[in-house]
């Protein structure tokens, strides 16, 4: 995934700076990254985040850093801002989002020009030089940053800091957001709004899909206007986004509220059924206390998330890793869970391996009854827009697992279809199979049409590829 945040100050910014990229530090998991203008040029400082906070790696350039405009970012995998040197000047980006088409984009460069990419470890290319190359390509910013965004397959959200301002560019489908803030002494650019409440800014607006936008200390100027069509991310409420945030107008705790009394409403026979309603801990607390204060059964915790020194589960690069760190963060309640039924609540089900050893684990230390309520739908396709998962096959998603033992491997679209709609009975075989694999007392998952009424905003605005493929 990834976040940025941008500053721009009659004063020096790197305060807001410095704080305002940590408040994005839920987003990403590799490396984080600085850069000011000021009296001294550009500046810029990069560091490995994966074992150890953002705060903690960049507290001394709080102190040396200067200057009166800046961006920065978590970076989800490589590592930025870059400083690039061009036929534009000197300016840096940093960039959120995903190319699909990378080998065809880099041809075409080599074609038209004489340059190269440095490769990061593993052989990749580093997909914020890669945009800009392509920015490169045209005769001003403008032209290039929206060359990039038809160019690419996927999804590009960027932010460009020159001498004279900041381009802030939300992707063409505003899969990611872009919101603006002021206050008297400048404004600010942020994926995570309360990362602006927090330093005093106060909401100015959302930049529209596509729209491009000049930031400066006295002004924010509108250079390309925003379209007409979004696809917003839907998992940004679900799980991505953090609680306090809002995107569109809509707020992520109160939309995992109204999911989890959703799903309760739906699920009333099974109220006698259980002693306690349960987050997995912490993306499912939310959906968990909505469920409690629409069914009126007792919400408890059976596990609390040891977070002082453990680093984010995601954090490892290997799935084994991550699955081992996520099971030792969580420290159980013994007395909460022996003799009870319990009902959990996640974000999401996506290759079921922490889940499963939760269960098992919880079945172990006593529980009779296990059920699982996940706060969206079956995945059945990895995400194309903005690195939700860096599965190497759609295969490593459960559902498409059990779809494949009854299909088989080369599954038609439409049946594909069938199995994403939950009044279906190829969809009840799936739930069925993947409560048996997983040993759950039940499994039910929350309906695509209950999620998006959760969220508030018409359907047609919202990207849900991942549950039902549609682009």
């Amino acid at each position: 995934m990834g976040g940025f945040f941008a500053a721009a100050s009659k004063e020096d910014c790197v305060f807001d700076l410095f704080f305002g990229v940590d408040y994005h530090s839920h987003l990403g998991t590799r490396r984080g990254g600085m850069v000011a203008y000021g009296k001294d040029g550009f500046n810029r400082a990069i560091h490995n985040i994966e074992n150890s906070p953002f705060r903690t790696k960049f507290e001394k350039e709080l102190s040396r850093m200067e200057g009166h405009m800046g961006i920065g970012c978590i970076s989800d995998y490589e590592p930025q801002p870059l400083i690039v040197r061009s036929h534009h000047g000197t300016y840096a980006i940093t960039t959120v989002g995903k190319v699909n088409n990378t080998e065809q984009i880099v041809d075409m460069i080599f074609q038209n020009t004489q340059t190269h990419f440095l490769e990061m470890s593993g052989g990749d290319i580093n997909a914020t030089e890669l945009v800009a190359a392509i920015i490169n390509q045209k005769d001003n910013l403008v032209e290039g940053i929206q060359y990039a965004q038809e160019l690419i397959e996927g999804s590009m959200s960027i932010m460009l800091l020159t001498p004279k301002g900041i381009y802030v560019a939300r992707d063409k489908l505003g899969r990611t957001p872009i919101i603006l803030g002021r206050k008297e002494e400048g404004y600010c650019a942020t994926f995570e709004s309360f990362a602006a409440l927090k330093l005093g800014y106060e909401p100015f607006r959302d930049l529209g899909p596509g729209e491009i936008a000049v930031i400066t200390p006295e002004a924010v100027t509108t250079l390309v206007k925003p379209g007409t069509k979004m696809r917003i991310c839907t998992f940004l409420w679900v799980y991505y986004g953090y609680p306090s945030s809002v995107y569109e107008g809509k707020s992520v705790e109160q939309m995992r509220n109204d999911c989890g009394r959703l799903i309760a409403k739906r699920d009333k026979d099974n109220y006698d059924k259980i002693d306690n309603v349960c987050p997995v801990p912490d993306s499912g607390t939310a959906h968990a206390i909505g469920y409690s204060n629409e069914s009126g059964v007792p919400f408890a915790r059976p596990f609390v998330k040891y977070t002082p020194t453990w680093p984010r589960s995601f954090m490892p690069t290997i799935q084994e890793k991550r699955n081992l760190i996520a099971k030792m963060k969580l420290v159980p309640i013994h007395e909460l869970i022996e003799g009870k039924s319990l009902l959990m609540i996640d974000d999401s089900i996506v290759r079921g391996t922490q889940l499963r050893e939760t269960a098992e684990f919880l079945y172990e230390s006593g529980a009779k009854e296990v059920h699982i309520r996940p706060a969206c739908p079956p995945l059945l396709f990895g995400c194309k827009y903005i690195n939700f998962s860096r599965s190497t096959s759609e295969m490593e998603l459960i559902a498409r697992q059990v779809i494949c033992e009854e299909e088989g491997e080369n599954v038609e679209r439409t049946v594909l279809d069938d199995y994403a709609n939950p009044d279906s009975d190829r969809y009840h075989t799936m739930l069925d199979r993947i409560c048996e694999r997983m040993g759950f007392t039940s499994l039910s998952f929350n309906r695509i049409d209950d999620m998006i009424e959760a969220v508030g905003i018409d359907r047609d605005k919202l990207c849900t590829y991942c549950w039902d493929g549609r682009e």
